[in-house]
């Protein structure tokens, strides 16, 4: 949309939202938008349940936001977007195809933006196109965190309470001669090593010193004296920081992404050394992006024991003809292989807590908002393109 930098905020905008922004559920048992509709009609705006083609007419001079939640496929995706109609996009774990277009931002409802794949911001690291490409960190870090923590508590320590739940109602159990068959290890005194230290790494890491862990974190050197400031310790080398763990926990995000290379920068992180360096019968959550895992170094390390088990948090998708795509899928046979080892969950860690749902959409609504009259751009991802000024985090 060409215009004078005057007329930004008298303009006409197209919005469209393509992940749920909310998980409470109407009197039909789907999930309820209204909190965030009424959120921007608040604001002077409308929203549209449908794409465009369910607006018979356009109010000048507002910004319209068209609800899809069901938008899953490429194909589908692209049937939406590949033409530049809408002139901004808001998306949660929907992955935006490098084709889609979108004239001036894009928001991810969440930290990272790997799935923002449109060149129209040069890609899920933001750098190169002409729009801007933003995020809403922050908002679901806590949920995160703790699912995280849940996934470990589920492996260690390692008693049995739904075998022990089931010999108690069957009257198999004497506490007297039975409890020898169930030996345990307290979590309190493992170590715990944290890869990351945004805020989802740095929440993992609280809640595991919490817990009487001992806690490293591998970060950047700049990020050494708040880690060593909360009590942590820190390393800047991975496999160092990997070194006798009992537990890693995985929050370095995708990286920046090499056309060249067709290759995320930290894809693969998690391989042969680090897990490796990781003490026998150690435990793996990465609840950060699928491919920061090598899954056939993670195979390896499942095999001799080296790790005894491992949850994996990320991307799935479904083609109406079923066929299975995104990142969690090559963890599908080693999960079959490994069967009670390898928790597989469909990235939804972050995304099933319905107060961060509706105020991450809310924030992301705010910054479009923001993008679209004003030019400005806050929680930047990349590049800010030349039309475009920054203006810091948004809250």
């Amino acid at each position: 949309m060409e215009m004078d930098a005057k007329n930004y905020a008298n303009g006409t905008y197209k919005v469209l939202i393509c992940d749920l922004v909310g998980l409470k559920f109407d009197e039909k048992g789907e999930p309820d938008p209204g909190e965030v509709r009424q959120y921007i009609e608040g604001l002077g705006e409308v929203f549209h349940l449908g794409g465009i083609q369910t607006a018979a007419t356009f109010d000048a001079g507002r910004i319209h936001f068209f609800y899809q939640p069901n938008l899953s496929t490429e194909d589908e995706l692209l049937t939406e977007t590949s033409d530049g109609r809408y002139d901004a996009v808001i998306a949660a774990a929907t992955v935006i195809p490098k084709q889609s277009v979108f004239s001036v931002a894009g928001v991810r409802i969440g930290t990272g933006t790997g799935n923002m794949q449109s060149s129209s911001w040069g890609g899920g690291d933001g750098r190169g196109g002409n729009a801007v490409l933003m995020n809403t960190p922050g908002i679901n870090s806590r949920a995160t965190a703790q699912m995280a923590i849940r996934a470990l508590l589920r492996f260690t320590p390692d008693l049995p309470f739904d075998t022990l739940h089931h010999l108690v109602m069957a009257g198999s159990f004497d506490t007297g001669r039975d409890l020898r068959r169930f030996p345990t290890e307290k979590i309190d005194g493992k170590r715990l090593t944290v890869f990351g230290y945004g805020n989802i790494g740095r929440e993992v890491a609280r809640l595991g010193k919490a817990f009487g862990m001992s806690v490293t974190v591998y970060a950047r050197e700049h990020h050494r004296d708040k880690i060593e400031a909360e009590g942590f310790h820190f390393s800047g080398d991975a496999a160092a920081a990997a070194s006798g763990a009992n537990a890693i926990s995985v929050h370095v995000g995708l990286g920046s992404f090499d056309p060249q290379l067709n290759h995320y920068g930290n894809a693969g992180f998690i391989g042969d050394e680090i897990l490796s360096a990781m003490a026998d019968g150690g435990v793996l959550i990465n609840f950060d992006r699928g491919e920061v895992v090598d899954v056939v170094a993670l195979d390896r390390a499942m095999a001799r024991g080296k790790i005894a088990s491992a949850a994996i948090d990320a991307d799935i998708f479904r083609s109406d003809d079923g066929v299975q795509s995104g990142p969690l899928v090559p963890f599908i046979p080693l999960a079959r292989k490994y069967s009670g080892r390898l928790l597989l969950l469909p990235h939804v860690a972050a995304d099933t807590d319905h107060p961060s749902r509706v105020a991450g959409a809310k924030q992301a609504v705010d910054q479009i908002v923001t993008a679209l009259r004003e030019r400005r751009a806050s929680n930047l991802r990349g590049d800010l393109p030349e039309d475009f000024c920054p203006c810091g985090s948004a809250s």
